[in-house]
């Protein structure tokens, strides 16, 4: 099992940028493709971005492709999402999520049901 905490979440202007950051803890963390989902109110938890488990490949939900980045420090057991040009849509609890096996995402890297690890969320808030 693995602990993800994550941090970096707060209030923004749009326009403006945030860092957020994911760290593991528990199991080994480089074998394991790391995701950032959203959940705004009254809405179900969308995809943001992935990194496979050596960050050869990353992927973006159309709706951040551009202005969000993720990467990944397998000696520090983090990853992150850099977020620039923020929007008051982008306002969200933003999940780090770890997948539930080493070196392999079933459902792809966009599904929930691939990751079986979940941090409690931290909010973003994006003030027009």
């Amino acid at each position: 099992q693995v602990q993800l905490v994550e941090s970096g979440g707060g209030l923004v202007q749009a326009g403006g940028s945030l860092r957020l950051s994911c760290a593991a803890s528990g199991r080994t963390f480089s074998g394991y493709a790391m995701g950032w989902f959203r959940q705004a109110p009254g809405k179900e938890r969308e995809f943001v971005s992935a990194i496979s488990w050596i960050a050869s490949s990353t992927y973006y939900a159309d709706s951040v492709k551009g202005r969000f980045t993720i990467s990944r420090d397998n000696a520090k057991n983090t990853v992150s999402l850099q977020m620039n040009s923020l929007k008051p849509e982008d306002t969200a609890v933003y999940f780090c999520a770890a997948a539930r096996d080493p070196y392999y995402v079933p459902y792809g890297f966009v599904r929930k049901a691939s990751y079986g690890n979940w941090g409690q969320g931290t909010q973003v808030t994006v003030s027009s």
